[in-house]
């Protein structure tokens, strides 16, 4: 054997023994974190000193060598199979990114799903809260000027709309003035009066205005709804829905105050006054006195028939409700009798026809508060001592 093979084989002989040396350093300290703290770690391979005898050595050498050689080999091997499982695509590293990969865009669907089906849960959630948000929306605030021209423009709305009536009532002037002074004419004939007028063109006027009074009374739920809508800008959006059935009742209640007046008040009334005529004084009332009188107070019975309209209102912005109206009752009734004083003649018969109506329209008003009005806010404490009642 040559020089150069000898140094080949004992370089090829100290590779091996590094080799064996690390694969026991391995073994040993994989054995030592697998098992227990209490069992203790047995070393399985040898290491060959320096101080064995030579056949001893060759021996181990010979061992080692080969034992090196196959872990060299087994080496080889598994880099060899890793190396072609990674060209192949099937390395275990490989298959858990490609899992993961593949697992991903299901999740993230998942998530996706789940994000929208929370978000349409919080839009029908949050739908009736925009919707009270949208009632309880604030009115844009108008200028001076604005509110003049819209002032204007609802005047002249009502003013046409009048004008209108009035065009379709003067065909039927004669029939409505009759009607007018029926109430009258009835109980002046027993006593042969009648009514009289001084000036020439009195009467041709008189039935002017019966024509133009009664196109008022057909005009009203239109003229009601231009002065309601005149006040619509400074309500919230919730509340300006009530606009229109609020003019329709509008026009109904004064409609009603009207014929009340004109079927109850007038005979009682009329028949008060006749009763102070004489042998001495006889009753000769002109036309254009007799109009004046009646249309004030149609117009003051319809205005105090809007009572209970009024008080609706009120209470649905919240300015009064019925426990406040119950309070101040008596202060009502005093103030039902001051104007009934002052809208009638200086006479008890006119001003209690007038009075009483006024206090049972006020009662009125108060269960409809108490229905639709908003329900005034407890103090704690009555709160606490209703749940308890309740409990």
């Amino acid at each position: 054997m040559s020089k150069e093979q000898e140094a080949d084989r004992e370089k090829f002989e100290d590779e091996a023994v590094a080799a064996s040396e690390e694969a026991s350093s391995g073994i040993r300290a994989e054995a030592e974190t697998s098992a227990p703290a209490d069992q203790p770690v047995s070393d399985e391979a040898t290491v060959v000193g320096p101080d064995d005898d030579a056949g001893s050595g060759a021996a181990a050498q010979d061992d080692a060598s080969a034992s090196g050689a196959v872990a060299h080999d087994g080496a080889g091997a598994e880099d060899s199979e890793l190396t072609g499982n990674s060209l192949a695509g099937d390395s275990p590293l490989d298959e858990t990114s490609s899992s993961e990969n593949s697992s991903t865009p299901k999740a993230e669907e998942t998530d996706a799903d789940i994000q929208i089906r929370g978000e349409t849960g919080a839009e029908k959630v949050a739908q009736p809260a925009k919707e009270e948000a949208k009632e309880e929306e604030p009115p844009r605030e108008m200028t001076f000027t604005e509110h003049l021209n819209e002032l204007r423009v609802r005047l002249v709305r009502c003013l046409i709309a009048a004008f209108v009536g009035f065009l379709a009532c003067y065909g039927f002037a004669e029939q409505l003035f009759m009607l007018l002074m029926q109430p009258l004419i009835t109980l002046l004939e027993p006593s042969g009066g009648s009514l009289i007028y001084t000036g020439l063109p009195e009467a041709f006027f008189t039935h002017l205005k019966v024509a133009a009074l009664a196109g008022l009374f057909v005009a009203s739920p239109y003229v009601f709804y231009q002065i309601w809508m005149f006040i619509a800008p400074g309500l919230y959006e919730g509340e300006r829905k009530y606009m229109i059935p609020i003019a329709l009742c509008s026009a109904l209640c004064f409609v009603t105050g009207a014929l009340f007046g004109y079927f109850v008040v007038f005979p009682f009334g009329f028949q008060f006054f006749l009763g102070y005529a004489s042998e001495v004084i006889r009753p000769m009332p002109s036309v254009k006195e007799y109009f004046s009188f009646s249309t004030s107070m149609l117009f003051a019975f319809g205005l105090i028939f809007e009572l209970p309209l009024f008080m609706f209102f009120l209470s649905v912005l919240g300015l009064v409700d019925y426990k406040s109206l119950r309070k101040y009752r008596k202060f009502a009734i005093l103030g039902s009798f001051v104007v009934a004083a002052v809208l009638t003649p200086p006479d008890v018969v006119s001003q209690s026809l007038m009075a009483g109506p006024m206090c049972l329209l006020y009662e009125v008003g108060i269960w409809v508060s108490y229905m639709f009005g908003k329900k005034p806010k407890e103090p704690p404490e009555e709160e606490a001592e209703a749940s308890q009642a309740k409990a």
